[in-house]
């Protein structure tokens, strides 16, 4: 499996599907009927704006784990991932956040999902879970026991943290796609919902070949200079009333932004 077998020749827009908090978080509020209910709502809102992807986030489990989490955490984004997979009729992806590769590999497996994110795939940041250290001998690993197809999506400068060591974007992309076997990268802003630097896309895209997507701040105001220098991307903030990552999806903002990018995707 490729990037280009799974999405084609066209660049990807994918939604975030932010899940209600899941049992064992702290705003859990012991109606997991919800969770899957909500999660569901969203998805066919996608859906019916043709969106080319959903990935699936523990988004509301705040304060996050900064490795493992813990097993209900991922019994819960299983069961809620196989509901997503069996009705979505398009690729999906899963994040365990904060950054557990190992459980986001195994719930793909386990569900159908077709890749992952993996916000800490190599090296160590300073993050507001402490120290936040990459896994991927672990990850790869894994998805090599499992005879797994799952494409892995790592983050380069990975928002809310920053790197122990100030080894550049370049030299981090390189390690990434050389040493972490990353099927593709992603390039953020500083926090949720933050633009991306234009310098930092063209940073990452002169270090790797390897497909290249944004993972916060797209707006249908800002993505004109952007798409031509990325292979898609991936929009979970400014789908939610009023751009705030916490609230629920808009389908009217979904609606605004997926028509300005088929017109300048074509």
């Amino acid at each position: 499996m490729t990037f280009q077998n799974l999405f084609g020749k066209k660049k990807p827009l994918i939604g975030v599907v932010h899940l209600l908090p899941l049992p064992g978080a702290p705003l859990y509020d012991g109606d997991i009927q919800k969770v899957y209910d909500q999660a569901l709502a969203e998805l066919e809102i996608f859906k019916h704006h043709a969106i080319d992807s959903v990935i699936i986030e523990n988004f509301r489990d705040m304060p996050y784990y900064p490795g493992r989490v813990p097993p209900e955490t991922v019994a819960a984004l299983a069961a809620v991932s196989r509901e997503i997979v069996r009705a979505a009729g398009m690729p999906v992806g899963v994040n365990v956040l904060r950054s557990d590769g190992e459980a986001s590999i195994a719930i793909a497996v386990a569900t159908g999902a077709h890749y992952v994110r993996v916000n800490v795939h190599m090296g160590a940041v300073a993050a507001d879970q402490g120290i936040v250290q990459g896994s991927s001998h672990l990850s790869m690993r894994l998805r090599a026991a499992l005879k797994s197809r799952t494409l892995v999506f790592a983050d380069v400068g990975v928002k809310h943290a920053a790197p122990l060591a100030g080894r550049g974007l370049d030299i981090e992309t390189r390690d990434l796609a050389e040493r972490g076997l990353a099927d593709a990268v992603i390039v953020t802003g500083d926090r949720t919902g933050v633009e991306t630097n234009l310098d930092d896309i063209d940073a990452v895209r002169r270090a790797t070949s390897l497909p290249l997507l944004i993972g916060s701040g797209a707006t249908p105001d800002n993505i004109e200079p952007v798409l031509p220098k990325v292979d898609g991307l991936i929009v979970g903030s400014y789908f939610k009333k009023d751009g705030a990552g916490h609230n629920f999806v808009d389908p009217a903002r979904v609606e605004r932004f997926v028509r300005r990018f088929v017109e300048l995707r074509g």
